[in-house]
């Protein structure tokens, strides 16, 4: 017996076959407008709901579309991947043995790169959908 017709019986045993898929084709503006009213929520589970005047549907854990979701892990990649936490502390060994000369120029430069990482943590922070410490 073939592996096709044994897997086929076997699957046919079970009883439990799904539901054929139905395709729906939508224009652009269709799709995005559904995504906006959808607000985070899968597309497909909306539309479903929709149809059928199901109850509300639950957000995505994050709340972000799946765009959104590769846009933040491709930034958190190029992050970890820019070695800037490495370097800073590097930095901030250096200026505690005494080793970094801290010229104006220099604690200026320094006091861009705080801001910047600041700024950094506080949108990634936001964009994750989390709640910022009190007092950062």
């Amino acid at each position: 017996m073939s592996i096709r017709r044994t897997f086929n019986r076997k699957s046919a045993a079970t009883g439990k076959k799904r539901p054929a898929p139905f395709s729906i084709r939508l224009s652009d503006e269709e799709r995005a407008r559904l995504a906006v009213e959808a607000a985070g929520a899968p597309l497909g589970a909306y539309i479903k709901a929709k149809a059928l005047g199901s109850a509300p549907l639950r957000m995505r854990r994050s709340g972000l579309s799946v765009q959104d979701r590769k846009a933040l892990a491709q930034a958190l990649a190029l992050l970890g991947r820019s070695r800037l936490s490495n370097n800073l502390n590097q930095l901030a060994y250096l200026g505690n043995i005494g080793s970094l000369p801290m010229t104006p120029e220099t604690e200026a430069e320094l006091q861009t790169a705080l801001h910047d990482v600041r700024d950094i943590r506080r949108l990634l922070i936001r964009a994750l959908g989390l709640k910022a410490e009190p007092g950062q």
